[in-house]
Order: structure tokens, then C-alpha cells, then sequence
């Protein structure tokens, strides 16, 4: 029987450039097929490849993909169009640039229906309200009605979870489909994946950097660097005896390491107290206010100068939201930020500008967070010259720049590139570079590793730690990924539905969780193979 998917001897290039090179692998009927490597290796422009929706400047140079022995690269556009949602069909890595802004998740998830199985308006509504409660968004009918920027970045790549799997595809391409939720989201996600498969037969084409969700979900694991497969094997054999050095460094930077932290005290640099954010719910047509969405509700917690503390918990608990207060980036309803003994919340828009150099933010999505239009050099510089920080004159600015650019692993001749040119992980290492830019003292780092792979977010976890031993910056480190909580951060507090259930040191909290909420968050969290933890690599 041949095979579903079959990709042979694929190979792209963008001018010059070899981006693929030689790509041959296969899918089976029912098979979970994850595909592995370093941002910027090409496992997402291979899944466009199979879709047929690779940017212009891109092109194939040799190979074929085929479907049931059927050359998808031979299809005329409106053959293909066919093809995409109903037979193959992608979650794409980042949810807020693959939504629409100006139409509601409801009508974007309904309009998939109709095209491709003609369902009637009544129909279709009632389908895309069982998908959401499929895929655990709350408040399914009542959200068929909102817009993207309505919901956390969780919820968004939900919704798209919930349109791939719309028309019943043959084969699902899912880039990084857990990668912006929190580990009980992404356990059900990862559940739900798993039994429509085992119903439905359905294949899947699994885009991954986390080594752990690999193990889980994979019937077989193709290895990518640098535009090549290097490796292919089942997945038992895979994580217990990797041949090619680099699966073997894969392997050994998703077991991480704890490091030794001496125990200090020092002075508290942010304090917050009582902080409440409360958002109005308006309904009708004259928009009467119907209530208000409590995303944070008494929350209070201090960070110590040169100190790390993680903020964990799933999605739409209100951890960005209180992110963003601190930030000054949203009205606060009630309470206190006291950074260094100074109440932010009692200044206005002029005494707030010396604390935007103080307090700086690495956002979550790192394409929406970069303006398209500014090239590298200019996003880094604009910062500084705003809030008059850091060498003056073009030349210094740009040694600045590049040294900036080498400290988070990219090159210094990037920054006359623009965000466009740059992988998911490359624009998350910019953003950083930002952040870094104009010396804080405190960075709020709302999820700064989700887009990276392992081997990359080790080096990002590695310098953020060497900047705050050489520089004394302090962290609100955001995030759903508990396995990396150990490496980076001195104490622990845990969020739900918009207050703080528990908080304590790293060793305390996630060794002896006391809330039941915090024990279900730690159980959810995929682990890696016994056998492998035991041995060294």
C-alpha cells in the first residue's frame, strides 16, 4: 500500500540560497510523522512546500510531494485549492497573524464549512460551536462572536486547532500546535489530537521543538538541520540511542540542567500590591456595560533586584494582563506598583517615561511585535534614541547594535534585514535584543522561549542568566513551559482566573505543591522517557 504523503528529493532556494536541500521522507495512513530541528533548519518551509504556499522569492528547484501518488506540484492553483483545508490542512505557528482581525473566530472557522462541505449558515454554527468545545474554549457560543484580539494567545491558536480540523482532513500539518499553551491546554490538545486520529485514521505532520510532546505524540521522528534530514527513526529508537551528533545535542539540551543558585537577599525592586484589572463587558446596541471580566483580582507579589520570579498558569488567567499593568500598558482598577518604593499606578504620562527604560518587555509574538517596515537596525535604535539611552551618533549606535545582535546568537550583518527575512525563533531573539537595548533593570519576559527549540532556547535561558550575574537584572519571567522554571528562576507563583493560588521558592512550590491547581499543572507537563533521563549523552 503506498504511502499518504510522500515527499522526495525536495530542494528550494531563494536567490542564491539553498534552503532545502534534497528533503525525502514519507507518511504513513494514521501516522504521527514529528519533525524536529533549530529554527531556521526548514521544517516550516517543507510543510509549506506540501501546501503550496511558499513566498514567492522561493522556489523549487527539484523534488516532488505527492498525495495518494498524486503530484501535488502538477495540480493546476484551483486543484490545489481543493486539496488545502479539506484533504491537508495546517495550524500554523502563529495564531494572531494567521487570523483575521476584522471578522469574529466564529465566521473564520464557518466560512472554512461552507466553502469546503456547504453547510447552511444554521449548520455551520452549530459545527464551529462542537469544534470549540472540542478544543476547550470556554464560552464556545458566547466566543463565536468575538475577534481575535479579544482572546490570550492560547485561545487564539485553539481557534485555529479547531478550523484545521474542520473538513475532516486526511493529513494534518500541525506547526508548533502546543507552543503558545499552557501545559493542561496543551494536554488536552495533545489528547484530542491523539483519539480524532485513532477515529478518524487522520495523519500528522508533527512541527515541533519540544522534545517531550515528541515523545508523547510521535510514531516516527525525522531530524532537520540546516535545510537537511539527518536523520530519520521510530520513535523508542530515537530517544534511546540517537545516531547522527546533533540529534544527540537535541537530546541533551531538552534535558536541561539545574543550576546552583546561591541564595541571597536583597532589596525588592517591584512590589505589587492588591493589584486589580478589571475589564467592562458591554452588550446591546447601545453598549450598556453587562458586567466586568475580573483578569486580575487582588494579585499581590515583589520581585528582588538581580532576582528571577515565574509567573505560571494556563491560559487567560491574567498573567499578561498583569504584565501589562505593570507596564502601564493597561488602566489599573485598584492597588498598588511600587517599583523601587515609587507608585507608578499616581504618575501620569510624563512621569512614566523614565520608567520605560527601567522596565522593558519581550512580548510573546514576536511577528506582531516587530514593525515590518523597519528594518533590524532601525527597530533597536528606535528605543534608544526615544528615551535618549546608549551611544549617540549613527556609527557607535551601530557597533552597539551588532554587538547586541552577536549577544543573542544572530548575526551582526542582520540588522539591514527586516522581520519578514527571520525565523519565528530569529524574530524572538530580536525582540530580546530590544529588550537588552536600553539597559533595564527589570524585564517582563512574557513568554520569550515559546518559539524557539531547545537547542536555541538553552542558549536564551544561558544568557538571560549571565546578563542578570554581570548586569543585576531582574525578571517576571511568563511562561506555560514549567520544565524550564528550574533553570531560570529563584521563586515560583502560581495564577489562576486572575489571583495568585500559590507562590514560594522553585524547590518548594515544584517539589511540594500544597494547591490542587498547582499539582494538576505539574502532572500535565510531558516528560521525557525514563531511560533517557537515566542516561548521559
Amino acid at each position: 500500500m503506498s504511502p499518504l504523503l510522500c515527499v522526495k528529493d525536495l530542494s528550494l532556494v531563494a536567490g542564491e540560497e539553498t534552503l532545502l536541500d534534497s528533503v525525502s521522507f514519507v507518511i504513513e495512513k494514521g501516522e504521527t510523522f514529528a519533525l524536529v530541528g533549530e529554527s531556521g533548519s526548514g521544517k516550516s518551509l517543507t510543510s509549506l512546500a506540501v501546501m503550496r504556499l511558499l513566498p514567492q522569492a522561493v522556489k523549487v528547484t527539484e523534488g516532488d510531494v505527492k498525495l495518494h501518488s498524486v503530484s501535488l506540484f502538477a495540480l493546476p492553483e484551483f486543484g490545489m485549492q481543493k486539496i488545502r483545508g479539506k484533504k491537508i490542512a495546517m495550524i500554523f505557528q502563529e495564531p494572531m497573524s494567521a487570523l483575521n482581525p476584522v471578522m469574529t473566530i466564529g465566521e473564520q472557522v464557518a466560512e472554512v464549512l461552507r466553502l469546503h462541505l456547504k453547510l447552511s449558515n444554521k449548520e455551520a454554527k452549530e459545527k464551529v460551536v462542537s469544534l470549540f468545545e472540542e478544543v476547550a474554549l470556554t464560552a464556545p457560543e458566547e466566543r463565536y462572536y468575538w475577534y481575535p484580539h479579544q482572546l490570550s494567545g492560547g485561545q487564539k491558536q485553539r481557534v485555529m486547532i479547531a478550523m484545521a480540523l474542520a473538513c475532516e482532513p486526511e493529513l494534518l500539518i500541525a506547526d508548533e500546535p502546543t507552543t503558545a499553551l499552557d501545559v493542561t491546554i496543551q494536554a488536552q490538545v495533545l489528547a484530542l489530537l491523539k483519539k480524532i486520529k485513532e477515529e478518524r485514521q487522520l495523519s500528522i505532520l508533527f512541527i515541533t521543538h519540544d522534545m517531550a510532546v515528541v515523545a508523547q505524540v510521535a510514531d516516527r521522528i525525522a531530524v532537520m538541520r540546516k535545510g537537511k534530514i539527518v536523520e530519520i527513526a521510530h520513535t523508542e529508537y530515537f530517544f534511546k540511542t540517537p545516531v547522527d551528533p546533533y540529534s544527540q545535542k537535541l537530546l541533551k539540551d531538552a534535558k536541561g540542567e539545574r543550576p546552583s543558585r546561591v541564595s541571597k537577599q536583597s532589596d525588592i525592586l517591584l512590589q505589587v500590591k492588591g493589584l486589580k484589572v478589571h475589564f467592562p463587558i458591554k452588550k446591546g446596541f447601545l453598549r450598556r456595560m453587562a458586567g466586568r471580566v475580573r483578569a486580575v483580582d487582588g494579585v499581590s507579589l515583589s520581585i528582588q533586584r538581580g532576582k528571577t520570579l515565574a509567573l505560571v498558569g494556563e491560559s487567560g488567567s491574567g498573567k499578561s494582563t498583569l504584565g501589562q499593568a505593570i507596564l502601564s500598558l493597561v488602566p489599573v482598577s485598584e492597588g498598588k506598583i511600587l517599583f523601587e518604593g515609587k507608585d507608578l499606578t499616581a504618575l501620569g504620562m510624563a512621569g512614566l517615561k523614565p520608567y520605560r527604560q527601567k522596565i522593558q518587555v519581550i512580548f510573546q509574538d514576536p511577528f506582531s511585535a516587530l514593525d515590518p517596515r523597519m528594518s533590524i537596525g532601525e527597530i533597536l535604535r528606535e528605543g534608544m534614541e526615544s528615551l535618549d539611552v546608549g551611544p549617540k551618533g549613527k556609527a557607535a549606535q551601530e557597533r552597539y547594535i551588532q554587538t547586541l545582535l552577536k549577544k543573542v546568537e544572530l548575526d551582526a550583518s542582520f540588522l539591514h534585514r527586516y522581520p519578514h527575512e527571520f525565523s519565528g525563533g530569529q524574530r524572538q531573539r530580536i525582540g530580546i535584543a530590544r529588550a537588552l537595548a536600553v539597559k533595564p533593570e527589570l524585564i517582563i519576559c512574557d513568554e520569550p522561549t515559546s518559539a524557539l527549540d531547545v537547542s536555541v532556547r538553552a542558549q536564551i535561558l544561558t544568557l538571560l542568566k549571565r546578563l542578570q550575574d554581570e548586569e543585576g537584572v531582574s525578571y517576571l519571567f511568563i511562561t506555560h513551559d514549567l520544565s524550564i522554571i528550574a533553570t531560570i528562576a529563584d521563586e515560583v507563583a502560581v495564577m489562576r482566573r486572575g489571583k495568585i493560588v500559590e507562590q514560594g521558592s522553585v524547590e518548594k512550590v515544584m517539589g511540594t505543591p500544597r494547591h490542587d491547581y498547582t499539582k494538576r499543572l505539574l502532572a500535565a507537563v510531558p516528560k521525557l522517557p525514563h531511560s533517557m533521563m537515566k542516561r548521559e549523552l
